[in-house]
C-alpha cells in the first residue's frame, strides 16, 4: 500500500472500489429474491465461462437479503471459479472478488480482514499499466451484472461490454453476451430488430458455435425475419435435450420459436419430452408451465378441461417451488382458473390476496393492468376495470403494462371520465 493510500479513511477507500456494493445496485428486496432465483436456474456447471461472475451476484444478493453467511460462501466460490477459468492465482478479474469480500469484511467490523483486500487488489493495480481506464475485465463483470437487474441499466451494460472488447477483442463470452444484450434491448426500441444486430448475432453464431442458447435466439431472429428454419430448430432440440438443464441451455428460447412460428403443441411436446429426461428440474417445471399458459390462451382456441386442469397443477407446483418469486406465477394461476367454472373461485381467491399484499410499485402497475383486463373480459366489470388501468397508468414507471393501460383507455375514450383522465395525462406530458 502506497503511504498515500494508508492515509485514506477505510470507508473512502471502500467507497473507490469497483464492486457489486458501489454499482447502484439497489433494487427492493421482491427484485433480489428474483435474481436469486434467476441466479440459481443458470445453473453452476463446470466449463460456465460466467461461473465466477454468477457467484459474485449470487454472494451480493444474499447479503443484501441478510443472509451473510451464504454471502461469504459465494464471494469465496467466486474467487476459486476466477482461479480455475483463468488457469492463474492472482489477476485484474479477482479485483471486483476483492473489494466485495472487503465490503463484507468491513460490514461484520472485521476491519483487518478488510484491509487485506484492499492490500490485494493494491498489488493488482499496481501490475495493471492502463490504470487510466477500467480494466477490461471489471468492464466485463459490470456489464454483465447491470445486464441482469432492469431494462433501464441496458444502455450502460452495453457501453461496458463496448469498453471490454475495444480493449480485449478476442474473448468470445464477453462477444456473446454483448449480442445478446442488444437483442434484448431492440425489444423495447420500438424500432424493430435492426440489422446490424441481426449481423453482429450471425457473427457471434460463428464465433460461439457450442452456445446453444445464441442459437436459439438466431433461430428466433431469422424467423422474425420471414427466414423459419424448421430442420435446424429439430437439430437444435435433439442437443438441447442432451445438455444439463439450465437457463442458458437455450430451451426456453426454442420453446418460444415453436409457440410463435409452429404451433404451442409442438413447444408442449418438446418440454413434456425433457421433463421425462429430468424430472426434478425446477426450470423445466417453469417452461412446462409457461407452454401449457401459451396453449391455454391461444387466440380463438377453447382450452378443454384437462388442459387447464393441468395448467393449474403445473403452476401450483411452480409456486411451491419459487416460493421467494411467485408474483407472476400466481397472476397466471389465477387468470387460468378463471377459464373455468370449476376454478373460478380459486381465481377470485388469490386477486383478492394480490389486492391485499403490500407490493412494490412495479408490481402493483403490473397487477393493476392484468386485474383491470380481468375485470373486463371475465367479469364484465367496466367501471372497475377503468378504476385499476387507471391506478396502473399513475404509478410513474415507463413500462409495457403502463403503456397497454393507456391504449386499453383510449379505445373507451366515449366514457367522460376516461377522456378526462387521459386528457390531463396528456396535459402533464407536455
Amino acid at each position: 500500500m502506497s503511504a498515500s493510500q494508508s492515509e485514506i479513511p477505510l470507508e473512502g477507500r471502500l467507497g473507490a472500489l469497483q464492486c457489486h456494493f458501489n454499482w447502484d445496485l439497489e433494487p427492493g428486496r421482491n427484485k433480489l429474491l428474483r435474481i436469486k432465483d434467476m441466479m440459481q436456474d443458470i445453473g453452476t456447471e463446470e466449463g460456465c465461462k460466467w461461473l465466477g461472475h454468477i457467484y459474485n451476484l449470487q454472494g451480493f444478493v444474499h447479503f443484501q437479503l441478510g443472509s451473510i453467511e451464504e454471502a461469504r460462501s459465494f464471494f469465496s466460490r467466486a474467487e476459486e471459479a476466477f482461479r480455475r477459468m483463468r488457469g492463474a492465482e492472482e489477476g485484474p478479474w479477482l479485483v471486483v472478488t476483492y473489494g466485495n469480500q472487503a465490503w463484507l469484511h468491513h460490514h461484520q467490523g472485521e476491519l483487518a480482514e478488510s484491509r487485506a483486500c484492499l492490500s490485494k487488489i493494491d498489488v493488482l493495480m499496481t501490475e495493471d499499466p492502463s490504470q487510466d481506464e477500467l480494466h477490461p475485465e471489471i468492464c466485463a463483470e459490470k456489464a454483465w451484472t447491470l445486464m441482469k437487474f432492469s431494462g433501464e441499466q441496458m444502455l450502460l451494460a452495453d457501453d461496458y461490454f463496448q469498453r471490454a472488447i475495444r480493449m480485449q477483442p478476442d474473448v468470445v463470452e464477453w462477444q456473446t453476451s454483448h449480442v445478446l444484450a442488444l437483442v434484448n434491448m431492440s425489444k423495447h426500441s420500438g424500432t424493430g430488430f435492426e440489422e446490424d444486430i441481426m449481423e453482429k448475432l450471425r457473427k457471434a453464431k460463428e464465433q460461439d458455435p457450442d452456445n446453444l442458447f445464441l442459437a436459439a435466439v438466431y433461430l428466433q431472429q431469422l424467423a422474425k425475419k420471414g427466414q423459419i428454419d424448421q430442420s435446424g430448430a429439430r437439430e437444435l432440440a435433439t442437443k438441447v435435450l442432451r445438455n444439463p438443464v439450465s437457463s442458458y441451455s437455450g430451451i426456453k428460447p426454442l420453446l418460444w420459436f415453436y409457440r410463435t412460428f409452429t404451433s404451442s403443441d409442438k413447444a408442449v411436446a418438446l418440454v413434456e419430452e425433457a421433463l421425462k429426461l429430468h424430472p426434478d428440474e425446477r426450470y423445466l417445471k417453469r417452461c412446462a408451465a409457461l407452454c401449457y399458459k401459451w396453449k391455454i390462451w391461444e387466440k380463438d382456441s377453447r382450452s378443454s378441461q384437462s388442459l387447464i386442469e393441468k395448467g393449474i397443477r403445473a403452476h401450483e407446483e411452480l409456486i411451491s417451488l419459487y416460493p421467494d418469486s411467485s408474483f407472476m406465477m400466481r397472476i397466471d394461476l389465477a387468470n387460468i382458473s378463471a377459464k373455468s367454472e370449476n376454478t373460478k373461485a380459486k381465481s377470485e381467491k388469490i386477486y383478492k390476496e394480490l389486492l391485499e399484499e403490500d407490493l412494490d410499485p412495479a408490481e402493483q402497475q403490473v397487477f393493476f393492468t392484468i386485474y383491470a383486463k380481468h375485470l373486463r373480459f371475465n367479469q364484465q366489470q367496466l367501471k372497475k376495470s377503468i378504476q385499476y388501468h387507471m391506478k396502473a397508468v399513475e404509478i410513474p414507471i415507463k413500462s409495457f403494462h403502463q403503456e397497454s393501460s393507456i391504449q386499453a383507455l383510449e379505445k373507451i375514450r366515449y366514457n367522460q371520465e376516461v377522456n378526462r383522465f387521459l386528457s390531463r395525462l396528456k396535459d402533464s406530458q407536455k
